[in-house]
């Protein structure tokens, strides 16, 4: 089994400041392990969240935990979003923590664009993995914007037809500097740098 890497907490935190209002919104956790973040997204009013941990003992562990209204699946993350995608079944958010430095940051992006009907109508997606690994880009017509953190960092990716300036609805801390890339042009990817609005 390999060793479980919970989300840190300044990541966690971040995660759930971008977010903001999550009330209400379908979310999706993927290598759930300990099931920290879909718990945390529950009682944050998402609804419905399912987790999905393909190990035996971290999956009864959250299951024990789990309250009722929470799914928790137990299958390997591949497997659940290609289900997921047939079925017809989508969610407003899809966070993402696979293992690091296992060649997700490439293979994630790709499980998405063959299956991109798992995320709803103006939807965002969540990829966490290492500072140092590059997370690719989906397809053209996605935007993706990059924040780090001591190590790790979030990948935000979201479809370019709801996205016209940065990630629109998402909530960026004062000053915080990011970098959004925004789709491919003649396989060249376009990148800005950009900080968020000051508030009044």
């Amino acid at each position: 089994m390999k060793e479980m890497r919970p989300t840190m907490g300044v990541v966690k935190s971040a995660l759930f400041n971008i977010l903001g209002n999550i009330n209400g919104r379908s979310f999706l956790d993927l290598f759930s392990g300990s099931g920290q973040i879909a718990l945390e997204a529950h009682r944050r009013g998402a609804a419905p969240v399912v987790c999905v941990e393909a190990e035996r003992s971290r999956h009864a562990e959250i299951a024990k935990r789990a309250p009722r209204r929470l799914t928790c699946l137990r299958m390997d993350a591949r497997r659940a979003v290609s289900r997921f995608a047939k079925r017809g079944e989508s969610f407003d958010i899809i966070f993402a923590d696979p293992p690091y430095k296992l060649g997700w940051g490439k293979e994630f992006p790709r499980l998405i664009a063959e299956n991109v009907g798992i995320l709803a109508a103006g939807g965002v997606i969540i990829f966490e993995h290492a500072e140092e690994e590059e997370a690719a880009d989906i397809a053209p017509g996605w935007a993706r914007e990059e924040r780090r953190y001591g190590g790790a960092a979030l990948t935000l990716y979201r479809r370019e037809e709801n996205d016209q300036s940065g990630i629109p609805g998402l909530v960026r801390p004062d000053n915080e500097r990011a970098h959004i890339y925004l789709g491919t042009r003649g396989g060249a990817l376009r990148r800005a740098d950009r900080r968020g609005p000051r508030e009044p």
